[in-house]
């Protein structure tokens, strides 16, 4: 599926066998994180064990920015989308047509670049089919312009630290003066 850098590859992160086959098709570690998009705050306030805490950083959504945070215990969500710390990274993504498909499956979905690991991100269809064949159905969106990677900040510590810089800086964020 298309996001508002590149394309993805999705699972609904409740299903351990849709999880399971997302990371064998990337080739990736079975134990590292797989982002959760959402469509609204609404939708992944739910899963999580203190939806307050986006607060602070809500207003950069829909964008580039992916809070870890910790999820319910119940949740539902599998491993690597939760990690064994009980944490997920979330992320509102900043497209019409994303936001669209994840409205579709329920409002949240796993979602990781469209590659195989270590290759680069598909921009476009074609290239998704390129890599994967008939393995995946494909949502063509049209081209992507592979943007910058999100921001990554760790909202489960005091005070809350970025883990990967983006185009949202600390000062944005409010973690400096």
């Amino acid at each position: 599926m298309p996001t508002d850098t590149v394309y993805g590859l999705a699972a609904l992160a409740t299903n351990e066998v849709a999880v399971r086959a997302l990371v064998e098709l990337k080739g990736r570690d079975s134990d590292q994180p797989i982002a959760v998009l959402f469509d609204r705050i609404e939708d992944i306030a739910p899963y999580l064990d203190d939806a307050t805490v986006i607060e602070r950083v809500a207003r950069h959504w829909p964008g580039a920015l992916t809070a870890v945070v910790t999820a319910r215990a119940d949740a539902g969500f599998v491993a690597p989308v939760v990690t064994e710390a009980g944490t997920i990274g979330i992320r509102q993504p900043d497209d019409g047509l994303a936001r669209a498909v994840l409205r579709g499956c329920g409002g949240v979905l796993a979602v990781s670049s469209a590659n195989r690991h270590g290759g680069a991100p598909a921009l476009d269809a074609a290239e998704v089919a390129s890599v994967f064949g008939e393995a995946l159905e494909v949502i063509d969106g049209g081209g992507r312009d592979g943007g910058v990677a999100s921001t990554v900040v760790d909202l489960t510590v005091q005070p809350p630290r970025i883990l990967r810089a983006g185009p949202i800086g600390a000062r944005e964020l409010g973690l400096e003066d």
